[in-house]
Parts: C-alpha cells; sequence; structure tokens
C-alpha cells in the first residue's frame, strides 16, 4: 500500500447524508467551512421536498453541491453516491458525517491529522471508547445501538468498537473499494458495516478514536422499523461477504 502523501484542505471532501435536514444543514455547512475552509462539499439529499436542497443553495458557496434524489435510497446509498461524486473531484481524503451536528464538525481537522499521521484507510470517529461521550440520546436508541453493536462485533470480528457511527474518514484506496463493491447488501445504515468489513479484510488499515456524539437538536431521525428489520437481515449478508473475503485472503497466501 503506497504511503499517504500530505494532502492539501482542497484536496478533501466531505459527504452528507441527508433526509429533511432543512433546519440543520445550513448553519452545519457554515460551521465545517468556518474548520475546513478549502474542502469540497456534496449533500445527498433524499429529501421528499426540496426545501433541503434551496438550504444549501441559498448559501452560494463554490465548494458547496447538493445531490437532490427523487426518492430515499438511504442513507448508506448517499454516502456511496457522495463518495463517488468526490472521487471525480480528485479528493485524496474523504470525510463522512452526519447532517443534523451529532458529529462536531470542529474536530474534522483533528482526525484528518491523526488519518494522515497513521497512514490509515479508514478512521472512525468512535462513541464507545472509553474517552468517548454520547448526549442526549433517548434510552431505546443508546439500547438499540448497543446491541446492534455487540452483536456486529460478535459477527464481524472486525477490531473497532463502533460499527455504525458514520463520521469517518476514508483514503482513496478506501473510496475505490466503497465505490466497486460496496452497496448491494442492505440499505439504511448496513453499507457502513459492509463499508467496514470491506476495507478491513481486503487488508487495508482501519482505526478509531474517541468523540463527543450528541442527539439531534432540530428536526426528527430517519430511523424506522423498516430500517431496523432490513439492518438484521443485511447484518447476515454482511457475515457471508466477511467468510468470502477472508477464503480469498487464504488462497492467496496459498499460492
Amino acid at each position: 500500500m503506497p504511503s499517504m502523501k500530505s494532502t492539501s484542505r482542497g484536496n478533501i471532501g466531505i459527504v452528507i447524508p441527508a433526509y429533511n435536514e432543512s433546519d440543520n444543514i445550513a448553519p452545519l455547512i457554515q460551521e465545517i467551512m468556518r474548520y475546513m475552509p478549502g474542502a469540497l462539499v456534496v449533500v445527498v439529499d433524499d429529501s421528499p421536498d426540496v426545501l433541503t436542497k434551496v438550504a444549501v443553495e441559498t448559501l452560494c458557496l463554490p465548494h458547496v453541491q447538493v445531490v437532490h434524489r427523487p426518492e430515499k435510497g438511504g442513507r448508506g446509498s448517499a454516502v456511496i453516491e457522495g463518495v463517488r461524486w468526490l472521487r471525480r473531484k480528485e479528493c485524496e481524503i474523504i470525510v463522512e458525517m452526519d447532517a443534523d451536528f451529532s458529529h462536531p464538525p470542529k474536530q474534522i481537522p483533528e482526525l484528518v491529522d491523526y488519518f494522515q499521521k497513521k497512514k490509515l484507510d479508514l478512521l472512525i470517529a468512535a462513541r464507545y471508547l472509553p474517552e468517548s461521550r454520547i448526549e442526549n440520546w433517548p434510552f431505546s436508541r443508546r439500547i438499540f445501538s448497543k446491541c446492534s453493536n455487540w452483536l456486529t462485533r460478535r459477527l464481524l470480528q472486525v477490531p473497532v468498537s463502533d460499527y455504525t457511527n458514520g463520521f469517518r474518514v476514508y483514503s482513496r484506496s478506501a473510496s475505490e473499494i466503497i465505490v466497486a463493491h460496496c452497496g448491494q447488501r442492505g440499505t439504511g445504515f448496513i453499507p457502513l458495516s459492509e463499508i467496514l468489513v470491506s476495507i478491513y479484510y481486503r487488508g487495508l488499515r482501519v482505526g478509531e478514536v474517541p468523540t463527543v456524539f450528541v442527539n439531534r437538536v432540530r428536526g426528527e431521525s430517519s430511523l424506522n422499523f423498516r430500517e431496523i428489520k432490513n439492518a438484521f437481515f443485511g447484518l447476515w449478508m454482511i457475515y457471508a461477504l466477511k467468510r468470502q473475503l477472508q477464503q480469498k485472503r487464504i488462497v492467496v497466501a496459498r499460492t
């Protein structure tokens, strides 16, 4: 794997999946620009109306683009769409984050610097490290997240604590894998685990750092029972993917 060269802010892209985030998206982008003024930002919006799209376009920022999709494809699908768009802009590093201020924009420079220093391909801002903190999350969401992460860890066995937080940094090598191989095994949050497995079991470097996760103040979560049901079905497909990639590595090692 080639070493990571020093990357300017202009070679960094940020993808933000959005669904009914017209109240949050403009102030979020302004906050991002405060800490990452040269970064490219793409908002992939699945809202049934154009309010989020209009909120982005009203900012009139040359480094910010919004892609409005006519139907809700799910968070993971939106991330893959954004990664594909940023790859065409030749971004060397891609940051993924939520649109609802759950992920602090002021942490992005710290994530990017750590990512480059450690020469990683995927860095997760993890909620379940000892130094991390979760604020204002309903008890039901905490239980669902804890249980899903526990089950996912048992099945997928990637050495990380948080499989489902979408505050991440990807290398160009990782983004190639995302575009070429991910997005076929489930909707909603399942592509987060699919991406992690696809990157780790192909031998790329994965790491975690602590973060502060703050539950949204404005708007409503798009998580629903259908997405939860699809997530559990999709998890078994990711488990099959893990076994397939492990077998390929064994075969390659023997030849």
